[in-house]
């Protein structure tokens, strides 16, 4: 916690996880390692190896205490699942329930973000992640929504990323809501 941590490929080769911390570094995913012995060194960051079998496990732990709370669970990822909230009252103490829960049974923090769809959950999770203190988040009116997305960055939009991000910019297409405007 609060410290500059980066997880390496087979062979210590690349990056591929970084903490919030090494972000901050600018220590970027997918850099050689032999490239980062300067950053490191100089801010104490801790490496490490993948460990594939561990990290399968935690994600099963995770997955297994997500499912206890709702019997509809999208797993996307190894770090990464959907829940249908549809039908339940007080969204945001279930949400904090889980949020407890798992960093109590796995010393895994999460966050999560509730919204109407799946690409508006995973900006609510950004939110959730980046800003707010509680690691929830939730969009629940459609003018919150417009709110959010007229500031939130196209290049942070779920499936879009950089390279199409810098396309959308040359159309001044800059925010998720200045996506959603399109044809």
């Amino acid at each position: 916690k609060n410290i500059p941590v980066i997880v390496l490929s087979n062979n210590d080769g690349c990056v591929i996880a970084r903490s919030n911390e090494a972000k901050k570094l600018g220590i970027g995913m997918g850099v050689p390692a032999f490239k980062l012995n300067n950053i490191i060194e100089n801010n104490n960051v801790k490496v490490f190896s993948t460990n594939f079998a561990l990290y399968g496990d935690m994600s099963s732990r995770v997955m297994s205490l997500l499912s206890q709370f709702s019997p509809s669970i999208e797993i996307y990822s190894v770090d990464e699942a959907f829940i249908d909230f549809s039908g339940m009252n007080q969204r945001h103490i279930v949400a904090e329930n889980l949020i407890t829960k798992i960093k109590k049974s796995t010393g895994i923090p999460i966050s999560i973000g509730v919204a109407r769809t799946k690409t508006l959950a995973k900006i609510a999770n950004h939110i959730a992640k980046k800003y707010s203190t509680n690691g929830f988040f939730t969009l629940d009116s459609k003018n919150y929504e417009i709110s959010i997305l007229k500031k939130f960055p196209i290049s942070k939009v779920w499936g879009i990323g950089y390279k199409r991000a810098k396309m959308l910019n040359y159309y001044n297409i800059y925010s998720a809501y200045d996506f959603m405007q399109l044809n």
